[in-house]
């Protein structure tokens, strides 16, 4: 009875242990029209081209313990009638993590997702876009044991507070700034 106790115990305790370890899960996504992967670079878009602009406002979201990081940009970036912005910084702390990072060379592109709900980190900067009202935001997290980037996705909940600084630019066409089929 008692070496089948201790079994059991083994058990639920690495049960536990497996739950809040880092999982990751690599995804390939291609383009909305499968074609557009696989066409070559067209001579009529430039290499590299300027959008000139200035900021209209900048707007200062704060997020308080156990909000979600990414749904608390979302609804200020509504209510506050943002269209196109350029994410400046953030800090703060995550009670846990999620991002993915481009993982291939080659179109399609491939994201591999990697989470962990478990692992507290300090958010160490962000930055991105608003690209019609839809958040483009790229963040650095620091555990004790290592540094983590990446996209910022749904599984990033606050711990002690987040802060992060929009600069509003609404007068400028942000429309093919991270569109991976305008080459």
């Amino acid at each position: 009875m008692r070496i089948s106790m201790q079994v059991l115990t083994a058990v639920v305790m690495a049960a536990g242990v497996l739950r809040g370890q880092e999982t990751r899960r690599t995804v390939t996504n291609p383009s909305p029209n499968p074609v557009d992967d696989s066409k070559p670079n067209s001579g009529a878009v430039p290499d590299a081209y300027a959008l000139v602009g200035h900021f209209d406002r900048i707007v200062v979201i704060r997020l308080k313990n156990k909000a979600n990081l990414l749904d608390g940009m979302n609804k200020v970036v509504k209510e506050q009638h943002i269209q196109n912005g350029v994410i400046l910084s953030a800090i703060g702390s995550l009670r846990g993590y999620e991002v993915h990072a481009v993982s291939n060379r080659d179109l399609p592109t491939q994201d591999t997702f990697i989470k962990n709900p478990t692992q507290p980190a300090d958010l160490v900067s962000m930055n991105g876009y608003v690209i019609n009202g839809r958040i483009h935001a790229h963040m650095t997290l620091a555990t004790p044991d290592k540094v983590i980037a990446g996209h910022v996705e749904e599984g990033n909940e606050v711990y002690t507070y987040a802060i992060v600084t929009i600069g509003v630019m609404n007068g400028t066409n942000l429309d093919k700034i991270d569109d991976k089929t305008y080459r």
